[in-house]
């Protein structure tokens, strides 16, 4: 049999010379791949036959499982035979031998003519994959022609499980050995499927993303070592510097977020004030407070000078010592936006294509489409058509012939409406869940030029912090448009921010995204039962990626009728927890809230002793595990010497009575009963029922309060937070403060 082989390159298919592939040929030998840390052996059948880490000679490929390292993915067989034979579904066809040549792996597949060329790029940090070539082999009889490859997995490997997995990252790890398969650009689709005692890692590049040119590296090393290894993957690739930011100064500082409704001027510096009362190290600007709408971000009418007046106000922010954020909107445009009225962009997603069934005129209010409009949204503010330049709003849909839309109202939007021919393509308009945007089409070029917009204003105003919010508003495939859309602005980024937040990652959104999302805003009501159930739970799966989380949003809320607002204990419980997983915290600060909350000088010294420790050494590793333990609460002091000490302490339940007038926690300090106590909403004073000699009372730690004193009780203030040291049992003081009497 004669045989032809054409070289399928960039997806461009060019006839070759024939020629017998020397792959061809049955190989024989083990193909041993290795740098200084470890070494992957290959069967010649192209199955991982082991992976060893030299320092500590551990095997970390599961034994046993015979799969082979590469393989290719058609949704359905494509060669003319194999039509015939196999169902129309999709088919992986396993390599079956694999060779060495220098520093390029030859491999060919069962059933399938295609033959691969893998570079290896090895260094003593990693080994680097990446598909170079795909050819294909003619045969000289049948009717034959190159055919499409959907998936190429250009590595998988069976690696035994390890005391944790991190899934963003895609790293196996313990104490002592880290084996992390990593994407060394956006197009590599990157995942570790769950097996019996092991995880397949799997590379693999995707058609209808980039085939030629994706590429991996595997990392093998000690755990402690891995983020270095990571950091020189990043600085060979010329991708984002992850590893970097998660080892900066700045990584695990809180930030406080601004609020102002376009009043940034006249609120700038109380702002700044109450951040560093609160012991914030960065601030952040919340975009709708400068621009009036995302997408072309234009400046809000408090703003006449633009850029310049944004440029004062972050000034102020870096010349007391802060560093600036901004909290942006950035993969979609604001149905205010000029991406969208009058005249909508042709580069906005639609999340259905139709084809007009009738002619369709300026005035009519049924569309008449040839598909089944099945599945299209039915939620109030989301029902946009976009054919042409008129957006059009429809009331319902049939799902039976002649399908339709109905209740059609005409030029939606500020467009205007216009007559179709029959046969016109239009779609439904990819209106977000608020729904106040449009998302982007991805695959058109307006995500590159929000970038540079966004790029201009973050250059101009000086921000060196970022958080991508709104990250999920991108359409499939999401394992690659969420990073990818990240992509697109952090490269346009000139300088590159110190580090990122976003609300949705992806595999490569490692490299930009150094720390993982903050939640939104709790109420004060559940706010500990929610950190539990989120920030908490997400810190201890998000600490296997080598990364943390942002422990807020913690919105600011004054007391009222409606609810007790935000507490001290509230914020401890909070950022003690998240201290514990190293993580930072985000206060959304309400100047209003802020002025007439009795309580915001305890509240925002709760958070500086919680910022400061942050920074310090102060807290062990057995601090830090006590901390993460959800059922339990902490209360940071400042003792007689102003250092720091932490006690665990719990709330008094129906303190005084039950009395809305004061929230009491008891904890152990000296052996001895001690209560902090306050008002959560003004002042007052309560009666204790108790000899005065047996309690002291104290402004501050160390600072005794003097009371008045009538017989066997005391009069107490409550207003801010004070203490109480007990000489009483830790039965009798709960029962003392369980029966005080909060004075009208």
């Amino acid at each position: 049999m004669k045989t032809g082989v054409i070289s399928m390159c960039a997806a461009v298919l060019v006839a070759g010379t024939p020629f017998v592939c020397k792959a061809e040929k049955a190989a024989s030998a083990d193909v041993v791949i290795e740098n200084a840390e470890y070494k992957l052996v290959l069967g010649a059948d192209a199955v991982a036959k082991s992976l060893v880490h030299k320092a500590s000679g551990e095997e970390c490929l599961m034994p046993g499982v015979k799969v082979p390292a590469f393989s290719i993915t058609q949704y359905r067989p494509y060669d003319n035979e194999l039509q015939l034979s196999y169902p129309a579904k999709s088919k992986t066809f396993a390599a079956k031998s694999v060779v060495r040549q220098g520093d390029k792996l030859i491999v060919e597949f069962e059933l399938v003519s295609h033959i691969a060329t893998i570079g290896l790029k090895i260094t003593d940090s990693y080994i680097g994959f990446s598909l170079e070539k795909l050819d294909y082999r003619i045969e000289d009889y049948g009717v034959k022609r190159v055919t499409a490859v959907d998936e190429f997995t250009i590595l998988q490997l069976p690696v035994k499980d390890r005391a944790n997995f991190g899934d963003w990252l895609n790293v196996m790890w313990d104490k002592e050995v880290a084996v992390n398969l990593l994407a060394t650009g956006p197009s590599a689709k990157i995942d570790g499927f769950v097996n019996p005692g092991y995880h397949m890692l799997t590379a693999a590049a995707i058609r209808n993303i980039k085939i030629i040119g994706t590429g991996c590296a595997l990392i093998t090393t000690r755990s402690d070592k891995l983020l270095s290894r990571i950091q020189r993957v990043e600085e060979d690739y010329g991708l984002p510097q992850g590893a970097k930011s998660r080892r900066c100064d700045a990584y695990k500082w809180s930030y406080y977020e601004l609020r102002g409704n376009g009043k940034l001027q006249q609120t700038i510096d109380r702002n700044i004030e109450y951040a560093l009362k609160g012991g914030f190290r960065m601030m952040v600007i919340y975009w709708t407070d400068f621009a009036s709408s995302a997408g072309h971000f234009n400046w809000r009418k408090e703003f006449p000078n633009g850029i310049e007046d944004l440029k004062a106000i972050v000034a102020k922010i870096k010349a007391a010592g802060l560093v600036p954020g901004l909290h942006m909107h950035y993969n979609k445009a604001s149905l205010t936006d000029s991406y969208v009225t009058p005249i909508p962009d042709h580069r906005l997603n639609l999340r259905k294509i139709f084809t007009l069934a009738q002619e369709l005129d300026d005035t009519s209010a049924s569309v008449f489409v040839e598909e089944n409009p099945a599945g299209c949204t039915l939620e109030k503010r989301r029902k946009y058509l976009k054919i042409g330049n008129e957006l059009i709003t429809y009331e319902d849909y049939t799902t039976e012939p002649p399908y339709q839309f109905k209740g059609c109202k005409r030029a939606a939007l500020g467009s205007t409406a216009t007559s179709f021919p029959l046969g016109s393509k239009f779609g439904l308009l990819d209106v977000d869940t608020w729904p106040i945007f449009v998302r982007f089409d991805q695959r058109t070029g307006i995500q590159r030029e929000v970038a540079e917009r966004l790029s201009a204003l973050c250059a101009g105003a000086g921000f060196e912090f970022l958080y991508f919010d709104g990250a999920e508003d991108v359409h499939p495939p999401y394992w690659y448009h969420v990073a990818n859309a990240q992509y697109e602005v952090y490269k346009a980024l000139d300088p590159k921010p110190l580090l990122s937040e976003g609300a949705m990652k992806s595999h490569f959104s490692w490299h930009m995204l150094s720390r993982g999302n903050a939640f939104d805003h709790f109420p004060p009501e559940v706010i500990k039962e929610a950190t539990c159930k989120y920030p908490l739970a997400e810190a201890a799966h998000l600490s296997k990626d080598f990364t943390s989380l942002n422990f807020g949003w913690m919105s600011y809320v004054a007391p009222s009728k409606k609810t007790v607002g935000t507490q001290p204990d509230m914020y401890e419980y909070v950022t003690s927890h998240a201290a514990g997983w190293n993580c930072p915290v985000s206060l959304v600060a309400r100047l209003n809230h802020m002025d007439r909350h009795p309580r915001t000088p305890d509240n925002l010294e709760v958070l500086k002793r919680w910022e400061d420790v942050r920074n310090t050494d102060f807290l062990t590793p057995d601090m830090k595990e006590n901390l993460r333990d959800p059922e339990k609460e902490h209360i940071l002091l400042l003792d007689e010497k102003g250092a720091f000490e932490l006690c665990e302490c719990e709330q008094i339940l129906e303190a005084a009575q039950g009395s809305p007038g004061m929230r009491a926690f008891i904890f152990e300090r000296n052996g001895s009963p001690c209560v902090v106590y306050w008002h959560p909403s003004g002042d007052a004073q309560a009666k204790l029922m108790v000899n005065p000699d047996k309690i002291t009372v104290y402004e501050s730690i160390g600072v005794p309060l003097a009371v008045s004193k009538k017989g066997d009780s005391v009069i107490i203030p409550v207003g801010k937070r004070r203490y109480i040291q007990s000489k009483l049992s830790r039965k009798e003081t709960i029962a003392l403060i369980k029966t005080a009497t909060v004075l009208p």
